[in-house]
């Protein structure tokens, strides 16, 4: 078996492989490895921003997960890819960024994960990004990871009308979510840099390849975490066939995701000590934890018919769609160079929430995420969901073998507040996009359709038509010690074992109210300080908006 010895091992060239590869190779004084299946992503369509449905339906750069049939869906089975690629999930996701409400930070703090309170993790967003228009208290200005409003919602009048219709729906507007103040409608952020997709491979990884103490393997299949006694020793895989084995002198970093971090821990021996023994696996560290409390995102497109011919189900023929890709080509703007999720929103479903549960997303078409299944005609559509669930799921391995997929439950819409945040969202939904400002291009529901109104009615489409917004997470969290179902510290060490840490958005011990890229970075960059020993960016001292009449309001 071949081996090879190093500081550090990082599995998974994801959001957050990447950024501790960078950082903990910046010095020039640890040797580090990095393991990943996937391959290059240098590819037409992860480039193209516009293109972002494609590569996440390609075997080639994604693990096509699929969850077990759903009870709360009438047993539906949900799409659950998972980035196979360098740059993992932001090599594929759909670029939004979104770094959650700062409450969600606090809420982290109050699970048992001490320090990581928004005012702790600002200054690591800010670390982590170079935001178009200049650094503030909020935004970075000198950062690896580019930020942008995309065309700034120049090409298509719909973004302002749904920033207007939610301003005259009784919410307030906000020139920057990721900001002072998330509740409220306002421009949508990407990950998009001069029109190109701006990954974690593209901003850290790329850059520091060039160091020679930073070793990169793909087409790696990692089968388990090498231990003696309780300590991590170092990464048993395999690549082309042949099985190998590399050795970490100081730690060794999982960072394979939501579904790839618990399944490693399983395959290694630790988590739940009864599942382990049924599949024959010798138990190295009992943690019940391990793949269970696992959330993710659920969402529906609510589609509007339009009466102008303005969207873009007029460019998805051949023709347009290759003066679309010409001009990017070409100058790198356009259609192309956006994730066409220019404008968005964020509110609170009822009274007595102290921070939005309900996102927009706004496109000016009417069609699949996957770009499949376009309307006839014109339409415009948002993709909603409440983003603070109750559910809770698990990942669980099936057997020893490394290459088996695991069990994938998310046990959606389990709970009733879940069944009735969904009929809020939708009636609130209808409301907003009846509004004035949309009045003139609203040519009627095409769905859920004005039929949909009753609990019960709503409950049933529901239950057909949600999808997955891909945003697993929580499945190896940290938490507080007294917490049986806490599997890191807040250093995201495992607990009972010595020199092995998870950092992806598994680690996160509730979902935040947003899209997962932006926190899964911050949390690797402020790993990677305490990794090394760093003295912590200061806490910052920014005010946050809550609407002051929250208590007694939904608006």
């Amino acid at each position: 078996m071949t081996t090879a010895s190093f500081d550090y091992i990082i599995v998974g060239a994801g959001s957050a492989g990447c950024v501790l590869a960078d950082r903990l190779s910046a010095s020039g004084e640890h040797s580090v490895l990095l393991l990943e299946m996937g391959g290059n992503d240098r590819h037409l369509l992860i480039r193209m921003p516009t293109a972002l449905s494609y590569p996440m339906n390609m075997d080639r750069f994604t693990w096509q997960f699929h969850s077990t049939p759903e009870p709360g869906l009438d047993g539906r089975a949900l799409h659950c890819p998972r980035g196979k690629v360098l740059g993992g999930g932001s090599s594929i996701n759909g670029m939004v960024y979104v770094r959650g409400h700062a409450h969600d930070f606090d809420q982290w703090r109050d699970a048992g994960a001490e320090g990581w309170d928004y005012q702790h993790c600002l200054p690591y967003f800010r670390r982590a990004e170079t935001w178009i228009g200049g650094a503030d208290h909020y935004r970075g200005g000198d950062g690896p990871l580019a930020t942008c409003a995309g065309n700034e919602m120049r090409l298509n009048p719909l973004y302002n009308a749904f920033i207007a219709a939610g301003v005259e729906a009784g919410y307030p507007a906000t020139a920057d979510y990721n900001g002072y103040q998330q509740e409220g409608f306002g421009p949508m952020h990407m990950t998009v840099k001069n029109g190109v997709r701006c990954s974690t491979s593209l901003a850290y990884l790329r850059p520091a390849l060039s160091r020679a103490n930073l070793t990169l393997e793909t087409g790696v299949r990692a089968h388990q975490v090498l231990l003696q006694g309780q300590t991590a020793q170092g990464v048993r895989y395999e690549q082309h066939g042949e099985l190998k084995a590399a050795f970490a002198a100081r730690e060794v970093i999982l960072a394979a995701g939501a579904i790839g971090s618990p399944q490693l821990l399983q395959l290694s021996g630790v988590g739940p000590a009864a599942h382990l023994e049924r599949l024959g696996i010798d138990v190295a560290q009992d943690l019940p934890g391990v793949g269970e409390n696992l959330q993710d995102h659920l969402e529906v497109y609510f589609q509007i018919h339009c009466q102008e011919p303005i969207t873009l189900n007029g460019q998805l023929d051949w023709f347009h769609k290759g003066l679309i890709g010409a001009r990017w080509l070409l100058f790198k703007d356009g259609l192309g160079a956006t994730n066409h999720f220019e404008s968005c929103g964020f509110i609170r479903s009822r009274a007595g929430l102290e921070w939005p549960n309900i996102q927009y997303h706004f496109l000016p078409a009417a069609m699949r995420y996957d770009g499949g299944k376009a309307i006839r005609g014109h339409g415009f559509q948002v993709h909603v969901g409440p983003n603070k669930p109750e559910s809770r799921g698990h990942v669980r391995i099936v057997s020893a073998d490394p290459a088996a997929a695991p069990e994938i439950r998310f046990n959606y819409l389990s709970t009733e507040q879940d069944r009735q945040d969904w009929r809020d969202c939708i009636r609130l939904t209808r409301e907003i996009l009846n509004q004035p400002a949309l009045a003139r291009y609203h040519g009627g529901e095409i769905q859920p359709g004005e039929a949909v109104g009753e609990d019960s009615a709503i409950d049933a489409w529901v239950r057909r038509n949600v999808e997955s917004a891909y945003h697993p997470s929580c499945s190896c969290s940290m938490g507080a010690d007294d917490d049986p179902l806490a599997v890191l510290d807040s250093a995201c060490r495992v607990r009972g074992l010595r020199q092995l840490r998870v950092v992806d958005s598994s680690a996160f011990p509730v979902i935040t109210n947003g899209n997962l890229n932006a926190p899964t970075i911050m949390l690797a960059e402020k790993v990677a300080d305490l990794m090394l020993g760093n003295a912590p960016l200061p806490p910052a001292a920014a005010p946050v908006w809550v609407n002051p009449e929250y208590r007694s309001r939904q608006r």
